[in-house]
């Protein structure tokens, strides 16, 4: 790695100081998107979609528990899922230490994916996570969300992802969904986060990039495929297939 310019401790606290603008710069950038975010338009949910859960069939409104505000992350975890997505296991490894707040802040988190509840929960038993995970499989819920293909969509290259519409091969993606539950009842979808809008659940990316190296996403992918593994994988081979995308 090229080491950079080493100067006396005035030099390296003027240049400091200077950066410092432009961080406080993206910290200010970064709330005024947040404001703008909350004062997009709503879209009201009117399907009655029901979930596979380890307490049974439970509707979308029962996911919200006690709370006004739900958050959904779609993991990549098709039916019949062999090798599992280092992405989503990454982020997921972050979920149980901020589920803890924020649950006591009028917001639930779930998980929904796919494939059948018996294959989600040995895959959580695995990882060691508690976040709740469900199963969508007999709802149309992930295909209305947009992180699910049917193969005639693939085939048809009717597949809009991240508000884009273009071919794409993989019958599952990724992304986080938000909902509000109203006084009356009514379910709205506030907001969506897709393809690397799933970063900023990602805590691990924020230390890194106050490192020197960086993300170090240098190799033949140029993103997190190049060196995330499962975190129970990391002393042994790297996967090479990733099936749960096509699942």
């Amino acid at each position: 790695m090229h080491r950079n310019k080493v100067v006396s401790r005035e030099e390296w606290f003027e240049a400091h100081k200077a950066h410092l603008a432009r961080e406080k710069e993206l910290t200010r950038l970064r709330e005024r998107v947040a404001a703008e975010r909350r004062e997009l338009p709503w879209l009201k949910i009117r399907k009655d979609y029901v979930f596979e859960t380890e307490r049974g069939p439970k509707k979308l409104a029962d996911l919200f528990g006690a709370n006004s505000q739900l958050i959904v992350y779609h993991f990549m975890f098709g039916p019949g899922c062999v090798n599992h997505c280092e992405g989503c296991s990454f982020l997921a490894d972050h979920i149980d230490g901020a589920n803890q707040h924020l649950m006591h802040h009028d917001v639930s988190l779930v998980v929904i994916s796919r494939a059948p509840l018996d294959e989600l929960v040995a895959y959580r038993q695995r990882m060691g996570w508690k976040f709740d995970w469900v199963s969508s499989y007999a709802s149309d819920f992930n295909f209305d969300m947009q992180v699910s293909f049917t193969d005639r969509q693939i085939a048809a290259g009717d597949t809009t992802y991240n508000f884009e519409t273009r071919p794409r091969t993989s019958k599952e993606l990724p992304g986080a969904s938000v909902f509000y539950r109203d006084e009356n009842g009514d379910i709205f979808l506030t907001f969506v986060s897709r393809a690397r809008g799933g970063e900023q659940l990602i805590g691990a990316y924020h230390y890194l990039d106050l490192t020197p190296k960086g993300r170090g996403e240098t190799g033949l992918y140029r993103n997190l495929m190049d060196w995330v593994r499962l975190h129970d994988e990391y002393a042994g081979e790297p996967q090479a297939e990733h099936d749960c995308h096509d699942g």
